[in-house]
């Protein structure tokens, strides 16, 4: 699995931890919902400051986002 797929699969993991919508997700994290919806699907080439604003919008720091399983 490519790590744009692991990234987006994290994200997904974690929003549906806080039982959030994309929509919510996206409003928090002040992104839009498609991007969520690629980024996701693992067709978008995240940004780090990108990917922090969608961890800090899930309640994750980017150590415990990075120390998951997914990337070991």
């Amino acid at each position: 699995m490519e790590i744009k797929s692991k990234i987006g699969a994290r994200i997904k993991e974690l929003r549906e931890q806080n039982k959030l919508s994309q929509k919510d997700l996206a409003y928090s994290a002040d992104l839009d919902r498609s991007y969520i919806a690629s980024v996701e699907n693992g067709q978008r080439n995240i940004s780090i400051v990108n990917i922090e604003k969608i961890a800090l919008a899930l309640g994750e720091n980017l150590t415990t986002f990075f120390n998951s399983w997914i990337f070991k």
